[in-house]
């Protein structure tokens, strides 16, 4: 019998595995079923308050929900039902309204304050007043609200305890609606200076009424005590410069002498809103997982630990987790994880995958991957944020947005120059369009000029007619040279005049110089140049000295370039360019050889087209990963269209390049001079500094051909600089009069006294 007894249990156990349930479910499904579960108890435990005739099971748990909440038991299942609400619709978190932790916390310490405030109304109330049977009659705050009311009771007495209500009331409401003590200040000082009439201003009053109404002498008197310090003696009004703050769309005008008022454009006329784009979370879960699975089957186990969403990567942050290997415990190695990026991207069916290492000011690495959808990052949305109105500078470039979807905005004026580089279609003529847009929403004409090269003739001319550029916009490549020695001859000018007026850089001169003289603001000077390459062919060794003479010098002179190029090769950005340009845009590019040109390290070669990028701060050991501000061409047009209309800029003739210095104090645009050959301000200046003149000598200095040495030898001659071939091969005699007069012809009288005299000696 014990035999059989046994073979039977061993029949039932053999059973038992297989009518077992096995609930095999993932996080997200638990949270579900909790939600689902406690939104059905608030459901059911609010139709049962009103309900006379309720069972057995309701009964109780009503009488349990009063004993122990009292009257707070009504409120205890709205706010389960909000939290099972919550659980259940938290995939669209991004969407719902965003609920703190602190304010959960105030959520609930307002919850205990009302059960005691409401026990101890209900003491008043009743004339026995014990505390314990009121809570077992179910009223006031029941026991929860009894335990505390005796707590507070015992500990701080009658008094303290009301003291304890009140400022426990208003800790609640300050962290509920997560209002600080400043704001409570500051909403007190706007009411107590609104009701007292003795601070009240007067209202604005129209153009119209204060010209046909002139006001009281009383209010004239009253206006002239309230000013202080009274002014002594008559001085010139200083300028009016356009300030940081109107670039979040705050009209600001703009006066210089009797000339015409200039106002920034506003931004809801001029820029479209920007569109969001959320990936959904279950999505990024997944990817998560994916990571963690893929990187423990190659024998690199890691934890993703943030997850950083942006507008075209995410940036996942996993941290190497510890293996045990040998009776040692280790962690993983970074050059583990770096050398599965490819395993990642194949997993992950992305088309690249870029890991970063580590992330600064973080212990994780970085791993970004694209997101299935792109997302365009509109300049409006950049420009009203608050990273872009906390820099005080009127030269900030709103440059995109970073891969956890925050602004990156930078300050031209601290770079001092731009270096961008990237293939045809990474994005690389956006981003100029996008900082050139930039600058022209927050500087009027007077505040800021440019120069543009544009060999491509399709990129820049559309800004032909503005009247912030100092020239057309050059598009033979004859000019560019002219161009560059106007800019150095304008720096070093602006230099000659601050060491006169003791200035030290413009900022100081159009704060503290220019109005104390009486003269108008020198303006920021912006050379762009859209192509360095063809630059660098027609004339390589002229374009190189210039750009880095001004990229080393120009910074305190208020001039700063923006140079552009598609083929970042070591013959264009050349080693004392990019020694120049610490600040630099690398877009996608072809090899690795390219984004080490461009930024000395690789990774350029791994990012995406339309508007990725990785850019250098100045002040930064590695670049940061961008997403490009895009502007349309219809914000490109209404924004021209705009300045266009706003002023009208005094015609430049085609072909010519300004000559009258900015710093001067009289006009800005000033007569223009064509020469016969480029290179004759090159040519004048040698034999000045030499004080001889030959072809020889030309043609090793400027390094040009017998031909063209020869020809400008007799433009000098023509023009009497030069004297005649002496016999012997010795160098021609050089007249500095007729030198000077030719490269400038509106000369005061003893200058041309003297070429004349020249002259006379050169028939002799």
């Amino acid at each position: 019998m014990g035999r059989k007894r046994k073979r039977k249990k061993k029949g039932l156990r053999r059973f038992l595995p297989d009518i077992s349930l096995d609930l095999d479910l993932d996080l997200d499904q638990w949270l579900d079923l909790l939600g689902y579960a406690l939104l059905t108890a608030a459901g059911l435990t609010l139709l049962s308050f009103p309900s006379a005739n309720h069972g057995a099971v309701p009964g109780w748990w009503l009488r349990t929900l009063r004993r122990a909440f009292g009257w707070g038991a009504y409120l205890t299942p709205l706010l389960v039902g909000a939290l099972g609400l919550r659980l259940i619709l938290r995939r669209f978190a991004d969407k719902l309204p965003r609920v703190t932790p602190l304010q959960v916390t105030g959520v609930l310490l307002g919850y205990v304050a009302l059960l005691v405030t409401l026990h101890l109304v209900a003491s008043l109330l009743i004339l026995e007043g014990n505390l314990g049977a009121i809570a077992d009659a179910g009223k006031g705050g029941g026991h929860l609200g009894s335990a505390f009311s005796l707590l507070l009771l015992r500990g701080l007495g009658v008094g303290g305890m009301t003291v304890a209500l009140i400022v426990g009331w208003f800790i609640v409401i300050a962290m509920t609606l997560e209002i600080t003590v400043e704001d409570v200040l500051r909403w007190a000082h706007r009411i107590g200076y609104r009701v007292r009439p003795d601070q009240l201003e007067p209202l604005p009053v129209r153009q119209e009424e204060r010209s046909s109404e002139p006001p009281e002498v009383p209010a004239k008197e009253r206006a002239k005590k309230r000013k202080q310090p009274p002014e002594p003696a008559p001085e010139p009004e200083p300028p009016v410069i356009a300030t940081g703050a109107t670039a979040n769309g705050d009209i600001h005008p703009h006066v210089i002498g009797g000339e015409k008022r200039h106002r920034l454009p506003p931004l809801d006329e001029i820029l479209d809103p920007g569109n969001d784009h959320d990936i959904s979370a279950t999505i990024l879960r997944d990817q998560a997982r994916i990571i963690e699975e893929t990187m423990e089957s190659l024998g690199a186990p890691v934890r993703v630990q943030e997850i950083n969403h942006g507008p075209v990567v995410t940036q996942f942050g996993i941290e190497p987790l510890i293996v045990e290997k040998g009776g040692k415990k280790r962690r993983v190695k970074v050059s583990r994880i770096t050398s599965r990026a490819d395993d990642l991207a194949l997993a992950l069916e992305a088309k690249t995958v870029r890991i970063q290492t580590p992330i600064p000011g973080k212990r994780l690495i970085g791993l970004e991957v694209p997101n299935p959808e792109s997302a365009l990052v509109a300049m409006r949305d950049v420009i009203e944020t608050e990273a872009f109105a906390k820099i005080d500078s009127s030269l900030r470039l709103a440059l995109g947005q970073d891969v956890s979807g925050h602004s990156v905005v930078a300050d031209l004026t601290k770079m001092p120059h731009l270096l961008i580089a990237g293939a045809t279609g990474s994005g690389k003529s956006v981003c100029l369009n996008a900082i050139i847009a930039a600058l022209l929403l927050q500087n009027t004409p007077d505040r800021l000029r440019f120069l543009m090269v544009d060999p491509k003739r399709v990129e820049l001319t559309g800004y032909d007619g503005i009247p912030h550029l100092l020239a057309d916009v050059v598009v033979d490549m004859e000019r560019v040279t002219k161009v560059l020695n106007w800019v150095l001859a304008e720096m070093d000018g602006r230099y000659r005049h601050f060491s006169e007026t003791r200035a030290s850089h413009i900022i100081d001169y159009n704060e503290r110089v220019a109005p104390r003289l009486g003269k108008r603001s020198l303006p920021y000077i912006v050379v762009v140049i859209d192509e360095l390459a063809d630059l660098m062919m027609v004339a390589p060794h002229q374009v190189e000295r210039s750009i880095c003479r001004i990229a080393q010098m120009a910074r305190a002179t208020g001039i700063h370039m923006i140079v552009a190029t598609q083929r970042p090769s070591v013959d264009v950005v050349t080693g004392l360019i990019k020694a120049n340009f610490p600040a630099r845009i690398a877009f996608n590019v072809a090899s690795a050889v390219d984004s080490r040109v461009i930024l000395d390290m690789a990774g350029a070669e791994q990012l995406l087209s339309r508007g990725d990028m990785l850019f250098l701060p100045p002040d930064a050991p590695t670049p940061m990963r961008l997403q490009g501000t895009y502007v349309s061409d219809k914000e490109l047009r209404n924004l021209v269209h705009y300045w266009k209309e706003e002023t009208k800029p005094e015609a430049v003739e085609p072909g010519k390049v300004v000559q009258k210095p900015l710093w001067d104090n009289g006009a800005t645009k000033g007569p223009t001079i064509e020469y016969e050959d480029e290179l004759l301000p090159d040519v004048v200046d040698l034999v000045l500094r030499e004080n001889r003149a030959s072809i020889s000598l030309m043609q090793r200095k400027l390094r040009i051909g017998y031909t063209r040495a020869a020809r400008i030898m007799d433009i000098l001659e023509r023009n009497k600089v030069v004297g005649p071939q002496p016999s012997g091969g010795k160098a021609r005699e050089v007249f500095p009069g007729a030198a000077r007069a030719l490269l400038d012809p509106d000369q005061e009288p003893e200058e041309t006294a003297d070429r004349e005299e020249d002259a006379t000696l050169a028939g002799r």
